[in-house]
């Protein structure tokens, strides 16, 4: 998790967030679309179709785009066929990173994928080397603003499994499937929710300790999510406060 929130937070600095907008709209379709597909098309019934479709909408993708994206998902309307896509590989010093794809074509990703690794410094694995170090886990963020004590009650009331101080959010994990509920209860104890996802859970955490080994990290990371068939990358990098600001 920690590198998945670094990197979130790298990207926000970098400005890159508002840069990549139409990009983020398109991943996020494409998300609603294959949860549709593999669980139905109503979101009550669909637990990680739920979560999807929240997230479109707090990331203003319209509701009628994300609704064509659920028909497309169940047959209603004809569409692109994605197919969900697993890599898994190394960054520079041995930083594990866990990639998730939804392509049209695995014959084009596959062998993009292992170029985004080997060409900045990382290196592709077989299935099963790094992803056993993931877990799936619901991450929803809370503005620091909310005291710990009231964000505590609130989200271990609604199943959360703990919070932590991350900068200016309180970040909040639990079960997978537990998500919405968590942010129903946030919202019911009028405490604001910023995002609320699905992400991979690192068991073990590598601290990078210097500016170019950061430098060296993030080239494989930011390769890997500039392309367009990638939804996530994860991996289990913790970058200090010092060493952000200098990179940023």
């Amino acid at each position: 998790m920690s590198g998945h929130s670094k990197w979130a937070t790298i990207k926000h600095k970098k400005g890159a967030a508002d840069k990549a907008r139409g990009k983020l709209f398109a991943k996020l379709i494409k998300q609603v679309e294959v949860a549709a597909r593999s669980g139905g098309g109503d979101p009550e019934a669909n637990p990680t179709l739920r979560t999807m479709f929240q997230k479109a909408r707090d990331n203003s993708v319209p509701l009628d785009t994300i609704w064509k994206a659920v028909r497309r998902g169940t047959g209603e309307e004809e569409g692109v066929q994605y197919e969900a896509i697993q890599y898994e590989g190394y960054a520079p010093g041995g930083i594990a990173v866990y990639v998730e794809t939804l392509t049209d074509n695995r014959n084009r990703t596959g062998p993009e994928i292992r170029t985004a690794f080997s060409k900045n410094g990382g290196q592709i694995a077989e299935p099963g080397a790094v992803s056993w170090q993931f877990e799936r886990k619901g991450l929803l963020t809370v503005p620091a603003s909310f005291s710990e004590d009231d964000v505590m009650l609130a989200a271990l009331d609604s199943g959360a499994e703990d919070i932590a101080l991350q900068g200016d959010h309180w970040q909040v994990t639990c079960a997978a499937t537990d998500t919405m509920s968590v942010r129903e209860g946030l919202v019911e104890a009028k405490i604001d929710v910023t995002s609320a996802d699905l992400t991979m859970v690192a068991s073990n955490v590598v601290n990078v300790e210097t500016v170019e080994a950061a430098r060296a990290v993030l080239r494989v990371i930011e390769a890997l999510d500039d392309h367009d068939d990638v939804q996530e990358v994860y991996a289990n990098f913790d970058i200090s406060d010092e060493i952000l600001a200098e990179l940023s």
